[in-house]
């Protein structure tokens, strides 16, 4: 293999997508030596890699293209196929075009995204897998996490169809060995390897006495009682301005527009802006995956709502609280302190207003332990990424 093609992508806005692109490219190569003759993403947001310099590092594609017109070739000959011969897919593969054009037996078709297997039905995925295999590539399904109860028999068969399955803990990995799938491997979330960028602190973040905080729509859909996550955090924040000394960093990681943190954290800022305790971290977007993650290195704690977020934290040892929804949440915190008890609480789990200033007051009562300890495993835990993509290079 000397191709390298990475699918599905939603875009550089969410910043764990982005440092999962980036962090791939440099494993892959690293443990594939011949992949770098040619470099290919596929993204439903380009302009978004652009904006990013994700194109420097590979080429980057539009995961669908559209038709030219009515009059095109194309849109002729599929109108044939669909009425004439009954293909009723025809469209579809000529959307695809780009992917499908590219796919050869020399190329390592890399499905990326992390939880992609995770919101419905990931039908696309199938779809595309179906057609560069049959195009002779090979699949791989890299640093994935899987809830067991997602895993229908659609869904088995295709996962069984890859070469290699990298889950990205340990739920997910034994959830695939109970259903059957011999070729599931663990290894931790790429991003762990990302490296940090250096970047001027926002005003006002004091170094050594910041707690950071992010906070997401995705989580909130996912509470039980409507408005019980932003309460909560509003309650921590109260506490903290109250309580502690510590400034308050409120910190973005995804900024789509269907799905965007800078929505409940602004909202958080509004209530607390005239304290001169609490800073609005990347209201603008301005940072990259790398500059944000250098912004998290550097607070005491970090609350974290978003995996990804979390990954960036833990990666460089600081003590992290995740409120999280989910298998991936659990199992990463599961794998890194051999229980999610203290290390994650969930979303679903917010009934009173105090219930995550308890949870702070817990973990940072072992704040010093925790960080230590993450110093002590941390570079073992990342050796396993490269070591395990290296298994990538025995496929001919």
């Amino acid at each position: 293999m000397n191709k390298l093609m990475m699918y599905p992508h939603g875009g550089s806005y969410n910043h764990g997508c982005e440092a999962i692109v980036k962090t791939t490219l440099d494993i892959m190569e690293k443990a594939i030596p011949d992949i770098s003759k040619e470099k290919i993403l596929f993204s439903m947001r380009p302009n978004e890699d652009i904006q990013f310099d994700v194109h420097e590092e590979c080429k980057v594609f539009p995961q669908t293209k559209p038709l030219d017109s009515k009059f095109s070739a194309n849109y002729i000959s599929g109108m044939f196929k669909l009425k004439v011969l009954g293909d009723k897919d025809v469209f579809d593969r000529i959307a695809h075009r780009e992917i499908f054009d590219r796919a050869d037996k020399n190329t390592l078709a890399l499905s990326i995204g992390g939880d992609n297997y995770c919101y419905g039905r990931p039908g696309d995925i199938y779809y595309i897998n179906s057609y560069v295999r049959k195009n002779g590539s090979k699949t791989v399904l890299w640093g994935c996490s899987i809830e067991p109860s997602a895993m229908d028999d659609e869904m088995v068969e295709d996962l069984k169809q890859y070469e290699f399955i990298f889950a990205r803990e340990t739920i997910t990995y034994n959830a695939l060995l109970e259903k059957g799938v011999e070729k599931a491997r663990l290894c931790p979330d790429p991003a762990f390897l990302l490296e940090k960028e250096e970047v001027e602190l926002p005003q006002g973040f004091e170094e050594g006495n910041t707690i950071g905080i992010n906070l997401s729509p995705m989580i909130m859909s996912y509470e039980k009682n409507e408005g019980a996550a932003f309460d909560n955090y509003k309650a921590l924040i109260e506490y903290l301005i109250a309580e502690t000394k510590y400034q308050i960093a409120l910190i973005p990681h995804v900024m789509w527009d269907h799905n965007d943190d800078r929505i409940p954290l602004k909202k958080l800022y509004e209530n607390f802006k005239d304290t001169n305790r609490v800073i609005f971290v990347a209201e603008d977007n301005k940072f990259n995956c790398s500059q944000l993650k250098y912004i998290i290195s550097k607070c005491n704690i970090f609350i974290a709502a978003r995996t990804h977020s979390s990954i960036a934290a833990y990666s460089q040892c600081v003590p992290t609280l995740v409120v999280g929804y989910s298998v991936k949440a659990i199992g990463i915190a599961r794998d890194l302190f051999g229980t999610e008890e203290g290390y994650v609480f969930p979303v679903q789990s917010l009934n009173e207003r105090e219930d995550l200033i308890e949870q702070f007051k817990n973990f940072a009562a072992k704040e010093e332990k925790v960080r230590a300890y993450l110093v002590s495993m941390m570079p073992e835990y990342k050796s396993r990424i490269i070591e395990a993509a290296k298994e990538i290079n025995t496929l001919q």
